[in-house]
């Protein structure tokens, strides 16, 4: 299983449950391998190009949909290259600020943002990152003047939240939420559709600004052309992971939320996101150097 992302974050941590489980069910070892690069292209490129005999998987990320537009000469087609096997879990987010910045609600923080155009600096973990985009998306629909001040992912930028030299983020709640509970950090709202467990005093950015609705998410796929029957098995395990109470806990305890469906629903799911963030990116005329 190859995901394009660092060791130790919240994308491979499920990326590893996952494979546990599929090791014990499957009786063979399934193997994660960390190949980063070139923002989770290089682990797909690999993936495409290998036989699909369902001995490689991809592990797929919103990065993979937003990809699609976001580089212009990639040498493979996610939506034609791939066959969706499962969705695993949703990483939803939430916009919170330093808790010396003077808004409280989303729609003070609109509020001030119009009052003082270009003053507030808020952070992302780089161009075409989740956060970047979840900003751009959220300026369109407000018509907000603020700053996208870029980091190398949000472990870097998240010093700086706390700190103060940037007032804002929307970030996964899994890398936030030990410091929202300390104290260190003011949740707004949550991007998701509904309020969230983990957050249950938080309100939506959607409750606010209608319409708005932004999540990441986890996922598994296989080269084209991967035999029905592996696509069909594979999934089973997954969502039959999905709804193992432990394995449950196990994915909460990273900030996410289990997302089961079938093999055309993750593809669909696939798609529209690529639709979606295709449009906030030619809009906002997001570029990667």
């Amino acid at each position: 299983m190859l995901v394009g992302y660092a060791a130790g974050g919240p994308a491979d941590t499920v990326a590893r449950l996952t494979a546990q489980w599929l090791s014990e069910r499957l009786g063979q070892q399934v193997v994660v391998e960390n190949r980063v690069g070139a923002a989770s292209n290089i682990a797909a490129e690999a993936v495409v190009r290998s036989p699909p005999d369902g001995y490689t998987l991809l592990y797929v990320t919103i990065s993979n949909a937003v990809n699609a537009t976001l580089y212009d000469k990639l040498s493979f087609d996610i939506l034609r290259d791939i066959v969706p096997i499962a969705s695993i879990t949703s990483s939803p987010a939430v916009l919170e600020v330093n808790p010396s910045f003077p808004a409280q609600t989303v729609p003070e923080f609109i509020a001030y943002a119009k009052a003082n155009p270009g003053k507030i600096n808020m952070a992302s973990a780089g161009p075409g990152s989740a956060p970047h985009l979840y900003t751009e998306l959220f300026k369109m629909m407000t018509g907000v003047d603020v700053v996208q001040v870029h980091y190398r992912g949000s472990g870097p930028a998240l010093p700086d939240l706390i700190a103060g030299q940037v007032q804002a983020m929307f970030d996964p709640i899994a890398s936030s939420i030990a410091f929202i509970r300390a104290g260190k950090l003011r949740p707004l709202a949550v991007t998701t559709g509904t309020r969230l467990e983990v957050l249950p005093d938080v309100p939506t950015v959607g409750d606010f600004v209608p319409g708005y609705e932004a999540s990441g998410w986890y996922g598994i796929a296989a080269p084209k052309n991967t035999p029905a029957e592996i696509v069909t098995r594979l999934n089973a395990e997954i969502n039959a992971a999905l709804a193992d109470p432990r394995m449950r806990a196990s994915f909460a305890d990273v900030g996410t939320a289990v997302l089961p469906g079938s093999p055309a629903e993750f593809g669909k799911l696939l798609a529209d996101d690529t639709e979606k963030w295709g449009k906030v990116i030619r809009a906002a005329n997001i570029k990667v150097e």
